[in-house]
């Protein structure tokens, strides 16, 4: 579970619904025709630019906001390094035997202990992660569209308030609350496109980022196991993916243990 996104969406909605309540009643707020024009124009528009699959697979997409958890790389590059002693130590047909939790990584594996060429590896890898990105672009796509959509649709909607004040304004008492409800849909939209849908496409794009880095920790490691590489060289060659503040802390780690053990 993804807590910032959680509190980012909570707390944002929490903040907006405190000032309605505190300006006044909340009800004066509801405006059904509005939302349907946002709502339902924002998924139109979709529909248009998308095809039906890839806004249906946007919603298994967006939940990766909530609910995905990406490992450290550091974790990564662990555990890539502990497969490199095995195959050094057992050969690469011992790596069928190694049990993982990460699916790529466990391909990855797989192609090594089947004995795949260096290259057809890196090729198979290589083309893993391009299509696994495009999909992630897809999601963050739709989200991207409904975040352009949403404030156009509330500005329609507000045109259309406008029409209908303006073709009574026979009735002066009844032109206030008219150009209210007119402007509650660019309030929809606005919120729906800032508080939603744009700041779940950024999420996304991140957790694409994240998976993508960890991916290529894989991949470089499956090249080194396929050349022979030594443990200690992969290592050092892997920590170019980390921080510098978590190379340092690696390190700590390392030497801690090396006391421990001494």
């Amino acid at each position: 579970m993804d807590i910032a996104t959680i509190i980012g969406l909570f707390g944002g909605s929490l903040l907006v619904l405190s000032a309605i309540v505190m300006g006044g009643s909340a009800v004066m707020f509801i405006n059904i025709p509005g939302l349907l024009i946002v709502v339902g124009g924002t998924l139109a528009a979709c529909f248009v630019k998308f095809s039906l699959k890839d806004v249906i697979n946007s919603i298994t997409v967006g939940m990766k906001a909530f609910i995905y958890k990406i490992d450290r790389p550091e974790n990564i590059i662990q555990e890539m390094v502990d497969y490199t002693r095995v195959a050094k130590k057992e050969g690469l047909i011992s790596l069928e035997k190694v049990e993982t939790k990460d699916k790529f990584s466990a391909k990855a594996l797989q192609y090594l202990s089947d004995g795949f060429d260096e290259g057809l590896i890196e090729d198979m890898l290589n083309k893993d992660i391009r299509l696994t990105v495009q999909r992630h672009t897809t999601g963050q796509n739709v989200f991207k569209g409904m975040g352009a959509a949403a404030p156009a649709f509330g500005m329609i909607g507000t045109l259309i308030g406008l029409v209908q004040m303006l073709a009574n304004m026979s009735e002066p008492g009844a032109i206030g609350p008219a150009m209210a409800v007119a402007l509650l849909t660019t309030l929809y939209g606005a919120v729906i496109a800032n508080l939603i849908c744009l700041p779940l496409a950024d999420k996304l794009s991140l957790r694409s980022q994240q998976e993508r880095i960890n991916k290529n920790i894989v991949l470089e490691s499956a090249i080194g196991i396929s050349r022979g590489v030594a443990p200690m060289v992969l290592e050092e060659s892997l920590k170019i993916y980390l921080s510098p503040k978590e190379r340092d802390r690696n390190g700590a780690k390392e030497n801690s243990q090396e006391t421990a053990n001494g």
